[in-house]
């Protein structure tokens, strides 16, 4: 399959354009600078210029391929407005690449995370959340979902909070992150709400076997650590760093503070018994240990 694939070059994306030329599929990457485009060809993609906003390219990327994988995402969590316009021009992207792909049955895979359930783990039944920070991510991906009454095989993967390798990536490393810039590896609240992790290269064969196999309006989790204590991440990092571990007020952690509030842990049982996905690399844990101090 020739697969477009956005955000190909950030943590996930690598990753994901890896796993899928090791399973015998081609890919066109979106790129938005000359550095992605050279990072794409370097791993054998070929590189298609353009960013989220620009709604031509990503039409022209939908027509010149057998599927679709987006991944893209700005991530600016500097402020509730940078969110929210993130939020924004990823819901018009992914509605964009929908639209072009109605009546064709072909796949569209996209991502959002997991939802949390007040006294539980959430599964894939549960809703994704429709108030909070990041709503408008939520109600895009399932417009998304309900293409498939459209003829497009859609399917939404929950990511976790934390996608991590060789200790970065996801939450953590943003506790990682202002744990240095502060001088302390700190949680907020008690410490004792849970957030779920998967490897990077565990979530790039989810996503794979997605594309390759997943039913039309169908979400997955990928999950590999149900939930692990933020305070316990916390003193990872602070034993790391060298630094001392303590609550921090949830204002810390900016427009996103009530997600890492949250106790927010999650199952993949149905996930992997229906796509035979079983998570191999290193929990979060015991991944942090690669951290640098």
């Amino acid at each position: 399959m020739h697969v477009f694939v956005t955000g190909g070059t950030g943590q996930i994306g690598s990753a994901v354009v890896a796993e899928l030329f090791d399973h015998g599929h081609t890919v066109l990457a979106l790129a938005r600078s000359d550095a992605s485009a050279r990072a794409a060809q370097q791993a054998g993609a070929e590189p298609l210029r353009g960013s989220l906003t620009d709604l031509a390219a990503l039409r022209d990327g939908v027509a010149r391929t057998d599927g679709v994988i987006h991944l893209a995402f700005a991530n600016d969590f500097s402020s509730a407005e940078a969110l929210a316009r993130s939020v924004t021009e990823e819901s018009e992207a992914l509605a964009t690449l929908g639209a072009e792909l109605i009546g064709t049955s072909r796949p569209l895979v996209t991502v959002s995370g997991t939802p949390a359930v007040p006294g539980r783990a959430s599964t894939e039944a549960d809703p994704l959340p429709t108030d909070g920070p990041v709503a408008g991510r939520s109600l895009a991906v399932t417009a998304a979902l309900d293409l498939a009454a459209q003829g497009v095989r859609t399917s939404a993967i929950r990511l976790p909070r934390t996608v991590h390798n060789n200790g970065a990536g996801g939450f953590a490393e943003m506790l990682t992150g202002i744990a240095r810039q502060t001088g302390v590896s700190g949680y907020p609240g008690d410490g004792t709400q849970r957030w779920p992790a998967v490897h990077t290269l565990d979530a790039a064969v989810l996503l794979r076997l997605a594309l390759e196999n997943a039913e039309a309006g169908t979400a997955w989790h990928a999950v590999a650590d149900e939930g692990d204590a933020v305070r316990d991440i916390a003193e990872v990092i602070g034993r790391r760093l060298g630094l001392p571990v303590a609550s921090v007020p949830e204002e810390t952690y900016g427009p996103i503070g009530p997600v890492f509030a949250a106790d927010q842990p999650s199952s993949s049982a149905h996930t992997r018994q229906a796509l035979g996905w079983e998570p191999t690399h290193p929990a979060l844990l015991a991944d942090l240990e690669n951290i640098q101090p």
